[in-house]
């Protein structure tokens, strides 16, 4: 599936690389085809630069990687994978550098490897599909960690980049049943009016009015003795804004608008396929906000499953809705951990851009770890303000709270506060706020869905809940 194995490739060029001073030996030494070839090049030595060194029959010998200025940043092993991926020709096989490296950053290469051969296809035309190269992988490398890793980033990257015609709540439901019966998981749905007679009734209000039924999907996993962890995943499969409908451009990208969902589903199946020993339980609450009929409208107060009252300020203000009576019904349980991620707000993507993913959480030892955790495998984020003195921002003098701020200030700090209104008083918890989208391509990074911080969570829960105690 994915182009690194540690199976042997033949040929297998090798990687070597090459900085400044290196470049210049190899020239001095070199004979007169060698230089001939690093002359007529622009190679030398640069990080990031990309050379591949044919021998005398035309054959390709070595592919050299330039590392002169090599930055120190946790990401660059994993650029400097995924530079060499897009760059390195797509017949060939290549064998990653070892020689020096720890096990950790030739996963990061890897990593960056896989992570920049990612193709949507399923729209595709075969000739309008790009052949990546092959790597062998450093044999200290453990193959099925970067091949589960690889797998779930394409899960998540694939359900945000299905468009909405082709993922509705019954799809999306479809998509988390069939990972659960690969992992032997438990998968529990409640769709439609059921909803209301199960009391998650803020789900059933917004998703009424789409022909597409709202539904609760409710996924467990893993030992029942383990430590508890609890995801929630914002899985709106389309956002016209609901009666306060957005305008064309505003709604042109809403088929992301899942994309917590798609993360969280993406994390769980990293976490069974990593054999985690946690008792894991998903919940996604999934729907279609659409102006129909039953619509919700402006001015409603719907019931929460928490009992909170909720005055409607603005129907596109929908994915907290849904979210509380998830978060409400995540925390029944008293779990050692909940994690939740939405596409909730614009506001954090102007604030913090669409590299830095904004999280939330009232405990400084979870946010140190979470941070911690997220540099380590290149993969940022940036913890926000739970500032409660703007929590009056939400209030409503008719309903107990209002689903957003009528200021239009702090929008993601406001919106995380409202999320912890059904959350408190547990204090283990996270709210990431993602975008799940590249407007533009960076090494590693297509164009398009993307699974945000799905593998810095990852590496704080292996750190939190499994044998690595680094």
């Amino acid at each position: 599936m994915f182009p690194v194995s540690q199976a042997p490739e033949s040929p297998c060029v090798p990687i070597v690389l090459v900085d400044r001073a290196e470049w210049k030996r190899r020239r001095e030494e070199g004979d007169t085809f060698l230089r001939h070839i690093l002359d007529s090049s622009s190679f030398e030595g640069s990080f990031g630069q990309v050379l591949v060194v044919p021998n005398h029959n035309g054959q390709a010998h070595e592919a050299w990687a330039g590392t002169e200025k090599w930055p120190e940043d946790p990401r660059a092993h994993l650029f400097l994978g995924a530079k060499l991926a897009a760059a390195l020709p797509g017949k060939l096989g290549f064998a990653a550098p070892a020689e020096g490296w720890s096990p950790t950053q030739s996963e990061q290469f890897a990593l960056g490897w896989g992570l920049a051969s990612y193709q949507f296809l399923p729209y595709l035309r075969k000739k309008d599909k790009k052949k990546f190269p092959t790597l062998r992988l450093d044999e200290r490398v453990r193959e099925s960690k970067v091949v589960n890793t690889l797998t779930s980033v394409q899960l998540g990257r694939d359900l945000i980049n299905t468009p909405a015609n082709d993922l509705g709540p019954a799809e999306l439901t479809q998509k988390i049943k069939d990972l659960g019966a690969n992992h032997g998981a438990e998968v529990h749905v409640i769709e439609g009016r059921d909803l209301l007679d199960q009391n998650f009734p803020a789900i059933h209000a917004v998703g009424k009015g789409s022909k597409r039924e709202p539904a609760l999907v409710d996924l467990r996993w893993g030992n029942p003795n383990h430590p508890k962890l609890t995801l929630v995943g914002k899985g709106v499969v389309f956002d016209t804004g609901g009666l306060d409908l957005k305008g064309a451009a505003g709604m042109r990208l809403m088929k992301k608008d899942m994309g917590g969902a798609a993360v969280t589903t993406a994390l769980a199946g990293l976490i069974m396929s990593e054999q985690l020993p946690v008792r894991l339980r998903l919940l996604v609450p999934t729907v279609e906000n659409s102006p129909g009929e039953e619509a919700y409208r402006p001015g409603d107060i719907i019931p929460t499953r928490k009992g909170i009252s909720v005055e409607i300020h603005n129907t596109d203000a929908e994915g907290r809705v849904i979210m509380c009576d998830a978060l409400t019904e995540a925390v029944s349980e008293n779990p050692d951990l909940v994690i939740d991620m939405a596409t909730l707000t614009g506001a954090c993507r102007i604030a913090l851009g669409q590299d830095l993913p904004g999280f939330w959480t009232p405990s400084d030892e979870i946010a140190t770890g979470l941070t911690a955790a997220a540099n380590e495998v290149a993969d940022p984020l940036w913890r926000m303000p739970l500032w409660v003195p703007y929590r009056k921002m939400l209030q409503s003098p008719i309903a107990d709270l209002s689903n957003c701020a009528s200021n239009g200030m702090a929008g993601a700090i406001t919106a995380a506060l409202y999320l912890h209104e059904f959350v408190k008083p547990h204090k283990n918890w996270i709210h990431l706020d993602v975008y799940g989208w590249r407007t533009e391509a960076i090494p590693g990074t297509p164009k398009g869905g993307e699974a945000t911080a799905l593998r810095a969570v990852f590496r704080y829960l292996e750190k939190r809940f499994g044998t690595d105690r680094s």
